[in-house]
């Protein structure tokens, strides 16, 4: 496997990225992950090997680089807290994360280990309706996305009305209890996605909680994590290959 930790130059900043990238036989079909809100950490660096063990380009940002280089509640080496996560997620927007998005197009179209002709999306929580978003903002470079307990898909500041715009296809996987995402919302997303002819799927997850995929949280699940790498790849198998 090949990993690197680069620095993509966007307009407001250094924005580090971590890459990897099986070491033969590319170029790669691509995965843009985008991170959950407790930060971009060891824990996501290891999805995203799992993703690129199986043949694809991985492109995982720190979607805070804006703030700061390095955030992590998880394992907190900083001391970081949940005020701080909170302040920093709220500071975020989908058009920011499209912008950031135009710099990862720009890197992998110059990149000959990944086929940038073949791009799927992933993310988790506070990200859901960012790769949501891309693949209404960028339908002609997104061919699946896929959104893992995410939050704000429908509804005031959502990214819905872009549903219809997008040509690739959407999968929602949903927490049976989750806060953050209740169940009212994810019924009136799912029937938004209808209405306008997506090719979407939402599935439910039976007996668990937000953040479930996470092996480092008390919510984890192994059977249900297990479960969402079958379908994310899948989605990704289905769209990329």
């Amino acid at each position: 496997m090949i990993e690197r930790h680069l620095d993509l130059g966007t307009d407001d900043g250094a924005m580090n990225t971590f890459v990897v990238h099986p070491d033969e036989g590319g170029p790669f079909p691509v995965v843009f992950f985008y991170m959950d809100a407790p930060g971009k950490r060891e824990e996501l660096h290891d999805m995203a090997r799992r993703i690129a063990t199986v043949g694809y380009y991985v492109v995982l940002p720190n979607l805070y680089y804006r703030r700061t280089r390095e955030f992590d509640l998880i394992t907190m080496p900083n001391g970081e807290t949940r005020e701080q996560m909170f302040e920093l997620m709220h500071g975020l927007s989908d058009r920011m994360v499209e912008r950031d998005t135009t710099t990862m197009l720009a890197h992998v179209d110059a990149d000959p280990n990944a086929d940038a002709s073949r791009i799927g999306t992933v993310g988790y929580c506070m990200s859901g309706p960012f790769s949501f978003a891309v693949a209404g903002t960028f339908p002609d470079r997104i061919q699946c996305a896929a959104s893992v307990y995410g939050v704000r898909l429908f509804g005031e500041n959502s990214p819905a009305h872009l549903a219809e715009h997008v040509r690739g296809e959407l999968y929602f996987a949903c927490a049976e209890t989750d806060e953050y995402a209740p169940k009212e919302m994810i019924d009136e997303l799912e029937t938004h996605l209808a209405t306008v002819g997506a090719n979407a799927r939402v599935e439910w997850y039976p007996g668990t909680h937000h953040g479930f995929a996470f092996p480092l949280r008390p919510v984890y699940d192994q059977a249900a994590a297990e479960r969402h790498w079958v379908r994310l790849f899948s989605l990704f198998d289905r769209n990329l290959r």
